[in-house]
């Protein structure tokens, strides 16, 4: 786990960003910010009540030298953003916009939607469904995708796979129950967060209970379906399906179960679940069962990179969570 954190930070300090933090008065948000700053892995950009935010770190012990803040408890600073905002785009009033430039959260969107920050990270006070809703309504999705989603990474001791103990997985914290477009999307999602962040050749299987054709139900024709359209909108993915999970990642299986060539097949580094009762079932399995280091899950899909910690991390966790969403930003503007 180490190693694998160690070497996203080291990454992320080559090519340092500006991070919208929202939580200003959470104790480990401002420690978070410090470690940011002594990484030097990019700029925390603490949006919300300076004069707050500062008595709760001095309080806590910590220092915010090499924080920046956007204090919308000001109201000039809240008409400033309000002015350009709605300058720049037609999606709110000014109204609707200065209500949401208030809100710490909804102001950081804003913040980056406008390219003050590079990217926003929130979710150690409020809920997931917060965050997705915040980046939906104001950053939006990535050009052709349906719905946003999530990649976890897993690393399974023991495991041997195109790269050894590592199997990315998706989606197991946001879309319920996705439809073909839905699924499409995320199966792209996972592979570009792969390929971005993490340097691999994606190969992406699409798993069911089924394999190439082995059984038939309704539901089986959305993973199908899904398999064609990504092969539609980016012919230049490795992508297969329907798998079972042992067709996906195991060789021998893969040369007994699938009749004809695949890249993907026994070779699958990034595993697609049918829905998220799948997801969160299968990665809780792998945790548990295969006592794997599980990181993320990295939000996706949307148009600029958004994090969203879990409410029990530790600092560390967090860190790790920002130094992969300042790569992927990076990632981002150089246009890869």
């Amino acid at each position: 786990m180490a190693d694998f954190m160690s070497d996203i930070i080291a990454r992320a300090a080559e090519t340092p960003r500006r991070i919208g933090l929202s939580e200003v008065e959470s104790p480990d948000v401002l420690r978070l910010a410090q470690r940011i700053v002594e990484t030097e892995i990019g700029v925390p950009v603490l949006v919300g009540d300076a004069a707050a935010s500062r008595a709760v770190a001095a309080e806590a012990g910590v220092s915010t030298e090499g924080f920046e803040y956007v204090d919308n408890a000001d109201e000039a600073v809240v008409s400033a953003i309000v002015e350009r905002y709605t300058a720049a785009y037609d999606d709110f009033s000014q109204k609707a916009c200065t209500r949401r430039a208030k809100d710490n959260l909804l102001c950081a969107m804003l913040l980056l939607k406008l390219g003050d920050v590079d990217g926003v990270a929130s979710g150690k006070e409020c809920p997931t469904g917060d965050v997705v809703a915040a980046a939906m309504g104001i950053v939006g999705l990535a050009e052709g995708v349906a719905s946003p989603s999530s990649l976890g990474i897993a690393e399974i001791p023991g495991f041997e796979g195109p790269q050894g103990e590592f199997l990315g997985l998706a989606d197991c914290a946001i879309t319920v129950q996705p439809g073909v477009e839905e699924l499409a999307g995320i199966a792209i999602a996972s592979a570009d967060t792969a390929a971005t962040l993490l340097g691999w050749e994606p190969r992406v299987a699409l798993l069911s209970f089924s394999t190439m054709g082995s059984a038939q139900h309704e539901s089986l024709e959305t993973v199908r379906a899904a398999v064609e359209r990504v092969h539609e909108l980016r012919p230049d993915l490795k992508c297969d399906g329907e798998l079972q999970l042992d067709a996906a990642i195991m060789p021998a299986v893969a040369e007994h179960k699938v009749k004809r060539p695949s890249e993907v097949a026994g070779r699958a580094n990034i595993l697609i679940f049918p829905n998220l009762h799948a997801g969160n079932i299968g990665v809780k399995l792998v945790q548990i069962f295969g006592h794997a280091n599980a990181y993320g899950p990295v939000l996706q899909g949307f148009a600029k990179p958004v994090c969203d910690f879990s409410r029990s991390a530790p600092v560390d966790e967090m860190l790790g969570n920002v130094a992969m969403l300042v790569v992927r930003a990076a990632a981002q503007e150089a246009g890869e």
